[in-house]
């Protein structure tokens, strides 16, 4: 059964950075432990309606917003070079903005990379860290990945759900990141050097059927970091917490719990 995301957020609103603003969520009880939901690249706050309730009644407090460019946030006239090192910058600004200082982050596909680069840049403000299809570096594959996503995004149901997650804007959406992807130079995609400075705990989740990434990906992240854990899932795609959503909330959750809840007030 799915896992829906019925509550309403304890808070929320638009913060302005950059010259464009974001949209953002919190949930759960002021004074609980703050995971950081981060979505994939064609994904929105809406990406996580089968985690966010599974994990507040945990006992966290999940913070989720909309990227530049992406469901309620402004619109992004393109993916400049480096655009996830962009992001994972003004996710640090947007924590600041609200408060939070120490934190967990579940980060999946871009939102897994972007989670990587935050806890490189901040290790001391990332206590735990979910990856999920992450990528590192340049792979063959990710090139016929990228041509059925350019494809399968004309027609339902994919097409129906991007118009549900961006509106009018979900065609400008695909076709500039599938343009970004498609023309970057193979070394710009690369942040393998910046892993060994990544030292929380860390679980690299990846299905063994990704259709992105060899198995060899996920192995690469979770022994390229300092304390890392491999879940490789059988029988899973590109998108484990929406195949399997209740193997996927359970098993973070398991992961998170092991290493105890946090001390520090996570909110000013």
């Amino acid at each position: 059964m799915e896992t829906s995301r019925s509550e309403q957020p304890g808070d929320q609103g638009f913060y302005e950075i950059n010259g464009h603003k974001l949209y953002w969520e919190l949930y759960g009880a002021d004074d609980a432990p703050v995971l950081l939901l981060l979505h994939h690249g064609f994904g929105s706050i809406r990406s996580w309606r089968r985690q966010i309730s599974a994990f507040t009644n945990a006992g966290w407090r999940v913070l989720v917003y909309d990227r530049w460019g992406y469901g309620k946030s402004e619109i992004r006239p393109c993916f400049e070079q480096s655009f996830l090192l962009h992001d994972a910058e003004e996710a640090h600004a947007l924590l600041n903005h609200l408060g939070i200082h120490r934190l967990s982050l579940l980060g999946h596909s871009d939102g897994g990379s972007i989670a990587l680069l935050m806890a490189s840049a901040s290790p001391d403000q990332i206590e735990r860290m979910v990856v999920v299809a992450a990528h590192i570096y340049f792979e063959p594959k990710m090139l016929s990945g990228l041509e059925m996503i350019s494809e399968t995004s004309k027609q339902p149901p994919f097409s129906k759900a991007l118009d549900r997650e961006h509106g009018d804007r979900a065609r400008h959406l695909v076709d500039s990141w599938v343009q970004h992807w498609m023309e970057s130079e193979p070394q710009e995609l690369d942040i393998r050097e910046r892993l060994p400075k990544i030292s929380c705990p860390t679980l690299v989740i990846q299905g063994e059927f990704d259709e992105h990434a060899t198995p060899q990906h996920a192995v690469d992240i979770s022994e390229g970091v300092q304390n890392g854990q491999l879940w490789l899932i059988p029988d899973v795609h590109h998108m484990p917490p929406h195949e399997i959503p209740e193997e996927f909330n359970e098993g973070v959750l398991r992961f998170l719990a092991a290493q105890g809840p946090s001390l520090t007030p996570a909110l000013d």
